[in-house]
């Protein structure tokens, strides 16, 4: 059995940080490029760099885009790119249940529903780029089962497109519901809506690594640095 095992324990999870481990493990860039361009018709070019995080080599994702930082789209304009692009079926599944996840949390949220979504931080070209991304190396590597350490929330309070907001940012918290968190004193947002829909979306089980013979490992870095600890995602994949 192909099993994915996601260490996200030390500095949580996003959607940049996952197809940045994802190519590490060795899915082609490239490949992920052209498919998203089907989905995704903004200009736009993805990239990786090497970087140490706390003398971890590991690699960080690049997006180049013409877009506001800040743009907005509703969910449904999603989905409807997402049905209609050149994405095969099991991708267009697991983006759109991603993506669902995050629609539902927010729309609990303000009261409103899933239809009338209008995403902001998750609404960009950016996101779009990390949440599909990642579902499309996800299937690309042909994986049977993923089981995932406690999540990483972090802690303290970030400024969203609605204001002040204390960390775990509401949705990544309502994606979060049943699913264990690790306690943390880092004062940052750790997991982001976006990694927290991949870990409810991918995850079979959560707990401590499995009994596997690993094969590769991939370390996806986050922007931000910290004293304390590498800023990464381990991805590790491994036969059962």
């Amino acid at each position: 059995m192909n099993i994915l095992f996601i260490d996200c324990g030390i500095s949580g999870i996003a959607g940049d940080m996952s197809l940045a481990a994802f190519t590490e493990l060795g899915v082609d860039l490239s490949i992920v490029e052209r498919k998203l361009k089907s989905v995704i018709k903004e200009e736009f070019s993805l990239g990786t760099k090497k970087v140490l995080k706390k003398g971890i080599s590991s690699t960080e994702l690049v997006i180049h885009t013409e877009e506001e930082k800040h743009s907005h789209r509703h969910y449904t304009h999603i989905k409807k790119a997402i049905e209609e692009s050149d994405l095969e079926e099991a991708e267009k599944e697991t983006a759109l249940k991603m993506f669902e996840t995050i629609g539902s949390a927010e729309a609990k949220i303000h009261d409103s529903t899933l239809e009338k979504v209008h995403f902001h931080e998750v609404g960009g070209v950016d996101s779009m780029i990390d949440i599909i991304g990642t579902a499309i190396a996800y299937n690309t590597l042909k994986i049977e089962k993923v089981v995932c350490t406690p999540v990483a929330a972090g802690n303290g309070y970030i400024k969203i497109a609605h204001g002040l907001y204390p960390v775990p940012a509401p949705a990544t918290l309502e994606i979060l519901k049943d699913i264990p968190l690790r306690k943390t004193d880092i004062q940052s947002e750790l997991t982001t809506p976006t990694g927290a829909a991949i870990v409810r979306t991918l995850a079979n089980e959560f707990g401590n690594m499995p009994s596997m013979k690993v094969q590769k490992i991939g370390y996806g870095a986050g922007s931000k640095d910290f004293k304390s600890h590498p800023n990464v995602v381990r991805f590790v994949i491994g036969e059962q």
